[in-house]
C-alpha cells in the first residue's frame, strides 16, 4: 500500500540528491500504478491527490489519468472536487482523453447543488477545448440567467474561455454579458465587465454596441464612489477597487475613438481623479486607470491636464514603482499633451538622478522627449551637471542623450561648442567617435569660430593631457594641426572670451606630451604627428624641433606610425612644395558626410563613423595609379590633387582649385605628374632611356630614393574619411560602389503598409541593415503601431527602437525603425522573416502577422 500524501512531501524534502528524489518517486508510482489496477475506490481521491504533486514535480503521470475522470463520475461532492482537481492539473484541451469527461460535465452543469455546477464551470473555463465549448455553450448560456449570483459568477467566468475558442459563439452571449451590468452583486458585476471586455477584444465590432451601455457604467462608478463603508467590499477604505479598475478599463475600451462616449463619460473621470484618496495601493491603482482612461479617450484638454498633474504626484512618491509607473505614462502621453508634461520637467529632471537604474533610464527617454528649442539650454545645464558624478554604467546612455540633443536644437554655433567641449571633457571614451566626427564637420564650416575653437581646445587638452580620451585627443590635436596659427595671433576674441597667450613652443610642446604619453591610442598619435607636421609650415621657427619629433617615431612599435614618421621626414626635403601640402582643409561637407553615413549603413545614427584608411600614406595623399591595369577610383573621391586634398595650390576660399602659377615649376610637374591622363606614361616621343623629371619628385617621396616603385597591393576599400589627419583625411582610396538593392513592401493591409530598404556595412556581405517604414494610406490615423520580428536560428536579429508609433492619415506622418540582421549561412540559405504586426484603427485593436520571402537576391 502506498503512503499518504503527507508522508510522500516528507519523503521528498528528505532527499539530498536528485538520484534519491527518483527513487522516492519511482518507488511511489509503481505502488500508485498497483492501486489503480487493483481498482481500490477507497483510496482513489488519496492517489490523485499524490499524483497531482508528482506532476508537479515534473514526473510523468499518463498512467492516472483515467482516475481523475473516475472521480468527477462519482457522486461525492469530496470525489468530485479531487477529480476536477486533477482534471485541470493532469490534463489539457490536447489531450484526446478529454472527450470522455464531456458527458460528466454536461450532467454536472445540470446539477441542483450549486458547488457541483461551480466546479464543472470552473474545470470548463480552464481545459475546455472547441469542441467542448461548442457543445456545451447552450448550457453555460443558460446558467448566465441563474437565479443564483454565485452560478453567474462562475458561468460569466467560463464565458471568457468559450468567446476565446469560439468566436462565433460571440452573438449567443454579447447582450447576455450586457444584463449583468444590472445585478447588484460585486462578483457578477466584476465578472460581466470582464466578458465584456473579452468579447470586445475578440470582435471589435461589438464596441459600437457596448457604447450605449457608457451611462450605466457610469452609475456604477458613481455608486462605487459615494457608497458608504461595507466591509465586505471595503479595501483600504477604497469600496471594492478591483470593480473600479475593471469598470474604468472597459471605459477607456469604449470612448476610444468616440467623441460622444468620452464625453458622457467626462464627468465620472473627473469625479474618479478627484475624489480618489492617493494614500494607499488600492486608490493609487484607481488613479493609475483612471490616467490611463483620460488618456485614451478623446477627452478634453483640461480633463487630460488633471491626468497629468496626477502622474506629476506619482513622480514625488517616494515609492520606486509608482515613479517609474508615472514616467512610464508620462513617456506615452508626451506626444499628447507636451505643454502639461512640461510643468514636470524639473521633477522628471530629478528622477535622472535617481538611486534606482531603472528609474534613471525612463526618465532621461522622457528628458529626451521634452527638449525642444525653448528649454535646451537650461535642460543641457542640468544634465551636464549630472554628468560629472554619474554612475559609469549609467555614462554611456546619458552621453549619447546629451550630444544628440545638443546636435538636434543648438540655438547657436558657439553654445553647440561648449555644450559638446564639455560632453568630451567630462565622459572621455563614452563619446562615440560619430560625435567628436560631426563635431569637427561643423567646426570647419564655421569659420567665426575658429579661434575660439582653437584656443577652447588649447586649453582643454593642456589641464586634461593626463587623462583625457580619444575624444577629446583626437578632436584637439587635429583642431591644433589646422589652425595653429590661430592660438599666437591673439585675434578674434569672442564677447565674455578670455583671452590667450601661449607661444609657438608651447603648442608644439602640448602635442609633444600628447605623443609621449603612455598608453594613448594609435589613433590619437598619429593625430599627433599629422598635426605637428602641419605646424611645420605655420610655425617655421619650429621645424627644426617638429622635424626631430617626428623622427623619433621612425621605429615606432605601431606600424602606421612608422609610416608616417617616414614619409612625413621625407617631405622635409622638399620646402618649396610642403606649405602647398601642408595648407588648411577646405570646409568639409555636411551633406557628404551624411551620405558617407548612410553609405556605411547607420542611417539610425546621426552621423555614422567613417570608415579608416589604408594603404601607404603619400601614394593616398598624391592619389597616384602606379600600375596602368588597376582601375580607377572612384568619382566619389575627385582625382586631381587640387580637388582631392588641400583644394588646390591657390584655391578659392569656396575649395574650388585655381589655375598654377606658369614660374612655379616644381608645383607644375607634380600637377602634370597627378593628371589622370598622364599618370605614370612617359611623355609621347620618349625613348627607353629618357628621364621623366616630372615624377622624380613624387618618385622620392614615395620611394624613398630607393628606385623605381611597384606597383603597391590593394588593399581593403573603406569610405573616404574627412577627419582621419594627414594621412587619413587627404586622399584615401575610394571605396568600390556598395552592390545596391530594391526596396520590397514586406506587408500591406487596409491602408497599413511597411516597406523594406536594404544595405550592406562594406566588407561584411553575412550582415544586412534594413530600413523598414511605415505608412498609412488609409483616411483614419493609427496608433500604438509596433512590430516584431523572428529569423530562423542560423540567423541573429537586432532592431532598433521605432521613430514613432502614430502613423498619420492619408501618409500624413511615418516612422522608421532600423533592423539589423547577420545571416551566419550567407549564400547557403536566403534570408526569410515573419513579422508580428500590432495597431490601433477606429477603436479597434487589430493584430497581424507576414511571412517575408522576397528579399532581393544576394542579402
Amino acid at each position: 500500500m502506498s503512503i499518504r500524501l503527507r508522508e510522500l512531501i516528507r519523503s521528498v524534502r528528505k532527499c539530498k540528491t536528485a538520484a534519491e528524489e527518483r527513487m522516492v518517486i519511482a518507488k511511489e508510482s509503481a505502488a500508485l500504478r498497483n492501486a489503480f489496477q487493483e481498482q481500490d475506490t477507497t483510496f482513489r481521491h488519496r492517489n490523485v491527490a499524490k499524483l497531482m504533486y508528482i506532476h508537479m514535480l515534473g514526473y510523468p503521470t499518463h498512467f492516472g489519468q483515467m482516475e481523475t475522470l473516475k472521480l468527477i463520475a462519482a457522486t461525492g461532492f469530496a470525489e468530485k472536487r479531487m477529480g476536477y482537481l486533477g482534471l485541470m492539473i493532469l490534463l489539457d484541451e490536447r489531450q484526446e482523453v478529454l472527450m470522455l469527461v464531456t458527458n460528466s460535465l454536461k450532467n454536472d452543469l445540470n446539477s441542483k447543488n450549486q458547488y457541483t455546477v461551480g466546479l464543472a464551470l470552473c474545470a470548463l473555463g480552464n481545459i475546455c477545448s472547441a469542441e467542448m465549448a461548442r457543445d456545451l455553450s447552450p448550457e453555460i448560456e443558460r446558467l448566465l440567467s441563474s437565479s443564483n449570483s454565485f452560478i453567474r459568477k462562475k458561468a460569466a467566468l467560463c464565458c471568457m474561455r468559450v468567446v476565446r475558442k469560439v468566436p462565433d459563439a460571440i452573438e449567443s452571449f454579447q447582450d447576455v454579458a450586457a444584463k449583468l451590468l444590472l445585478d447588484r452583486h460585486h462578483g457578477v458585476l466584476l465578472t460581466g465587465v470582464a466578458l465584456m471586455m473579452e468579447i470586445c477584444a475578440v470582435d471589435p465590432a461589438a464596441v459600437e454596441a457596448y457604447r450605449r451601455h457608457v451611462p450605466q457604467l457610469c452609475n456604477i462608478m458613481r455608486s462605487l464612489l459615494m457608497s458608504g463603508f461595507a466591509p465586505e467590499h471595503d479595501v483600504s477604505g477604497i469600496t471594492d477597487p478591483f470593480l473600479q479598475v475593471k469598470v474604468l478599463r472597459l471605459l477607456r475600451i469604449l470612448g476610444s475613438g468616440s467623441a460622444s462616449a468620452s464625453d458622457a463619460m467626462s464627468d465620472i473621470l473627473a469625479q474618479v481623479a478627484t475624489n480618489t484618496e492617493g494614500a494607499r495601493n488600492a486608490g493609487n491603482a484607481i488613479l493609475y486607470e483612471c490616467v490611463q482612461t483620460i488618456m485614451g479617450v478623446e477627452s478634453i484638454g483640461g480633463l487630460r491636464v488633471l491626468a497629468i498633474n496626477i502622474l506629476g504626484r506619482f513622480l514625488s512618491n517616494r515609492d520606486n514603482n509608482m515613479r517609474y509607473v508615472a514616467l512610464n505614462i508620462l513617456a506615452k502621453v508626451v506626444s499628447v499633451d507636451l505643454q502639461a508634461v512640461q510643468r514636470h520637467r524639473s521633477t522628471v529632471v530629478d528622477c535622472v538622478k535617481d538611486a534606482d537604474v531603472s528609474i534613471r533610464r525612463r526618465a532621461l527617454d522622457l528628458v529626451y522627449a521634452l527638449v525642444n528649442e525653448g528649454n535646451i539650454q537650461s535642460l543641457t545645464r542640468e544634465l551636464l551637471d549630472y554628468l560629472q558624478v554619474a554612475d559609469a554604467e549609467f555614462k554611456p546612455d546619458l552621453t549619447a542623450k546629451i550630444a544628440a540633443l545638443v546636435q538636434r536644437f543648438a540655438p547657436d554655433k558657439r553654445w553647440h561648442f561648449d555644450s559638446l567641449l564639455q560632453v568630451m571633457v567630462q565622459a572621455g571614451e563614452d563619446v562615440k567617435d560619430e560625435v567628436w566626427k560631426s563635431f569637427i564637420v561643423l567646426l570647419t564650416n564655421a569659420p567665426e569660430l575658429h579661434a575660439y575653437a582653437a584656443r577652447c581646445l588649447f586649453r582643454a587638452l593642456r589641464q586634461h593631457v593626463a587623462t583625457a580620451q580619444t575624444s577629446l585627443l583626437a578632436t584637439a590635436t587635429w583642431y591644433t594641426g589646422e589652425y595653429g596659427e590661430l592660438l599666437v595671433s591673439r585675434s578674434k576674441l569672442l564677447e565674455n572670451e578670455e583671452a590667450l597667450t601661449v607661444s609657438e613652443g608651447e603648442v608644439v610642446s602640448l602635442l609633444e606630451s600628447v605623443l609621449e604619453r603612455t598608453g594613448i591610442s594609435p589613433q590619437c598619435k598619429n593625430y599627433a604627428l599629422t598635426a605637428l607636421m602641419k605646424l611645420s609650415v605655420r610655425f617655421s621657427g619650429q621645424a627644426e624641433r617638429i622635424k626631430g619629433l617626428i623622427g623619433q617615431r621612425r621605429k615606432d612599435a605601431v606600424l602606421e606610425s612608422q609610416a608616417r614618421s617616414v614619409e612625413y621626414g621625407q617631405m622635409f626635403q622638399y620646402d618649396a612644395l610642403r606649405p602647398q601640402l601642408l595648407e588648411h582643409m577646405p570646409p568639409l561637407d555636411a551633406a557628404a558626410y551624411a551620405r558617407s553615413a548612410a553609405a556605411a549603413g547607420k542611417l539610425d545614427q546621426a552621423p555614422a563613423e567613417l570608415a579608416p584608411t589604408n594603404g601607404n600614406i603619400v601614394k593616398d595623399l598624391l592619389s597616384l595609379d602606379d600600375d596602368n591595369d588597376t582601375p580607377k577610383a572612384s568619382a566619389a573621391v575627385p582625382s586631381s590633387f587640387a580637388e582631392d586634398v588641400l583644394g588646390g595650390l591657390g584655391a578659392d576660399s569656396n575649395g574650388h582649385a585655381a589655375a598654377p602659377a606658369a614660374s612655379g615649376a616644381a608645383a607644375t610637374d607634380l600637377l602634370s605628374l597627378l593628371d589622370d591622363s598622364a599618370s605614370s606614361q612617359p611623355p609621347p616621343g620618349a625613348g627607353p632611356g629618357a628621364a621623366a623629371p616630372p615624377a622624380q619628385i613624387a618618385l622620392d617621396l614615395l620611394n624613398l630614393d630607393a628606385g623605381p616603385p611597384s606597383a603597391p597591393p590593394a588593399g581593403p576599400s573603406g569610405s573616404f574619411d574627412a577627419l582621419g589627419g594627414l594621412g587619413d583625411a587627404f586622399g584615401a582610396a575610394a571605396p568600390a560602389s556598395a552592390p545596391s538593392f530594391p526596396a520590397i513592401t514586406a506587408f500591406s493591409k487596409d491602408g497599413v503598409s511597411v516597406s523594406f530598404a536594404f544595405s550592406k556595412p562594406p566588407g561584411q556581405p553575412h550582415v544586412t541593415d534594413i530600413t523598414a517604414t511605415y505608412t498609412n494610406s488609409d483616411a483614419a490615423p493609427v496608433s500604438g503601431f509596433s512590430l516584431q520580428a523572428a529569423v530562423p536560428k542560423f540567423m541573429q536579429l537586432r532592431l532598433d527602437p521605432a521613430s514613432g508609433n502614430a502613423l498619420g492619415p492619408q501618409g500624413s506622418s511615418t516612422a522608421t525603425q532600423a533592423l539589423h540582421v547577420t545571416n551566419t549561412m550567407h549564400g547557403q540559405k536566403p534570408l526569410v522573416m515573419r513579422l508580428r504586426i500590432a495597431y490601433t484603427k477606429n477603436g479597434d485593436a487589430r493584430l497581424e502577422q507576414a511571412e517575408v520571402k522576397n528579399f532581393p537576391a544576394g542579402l
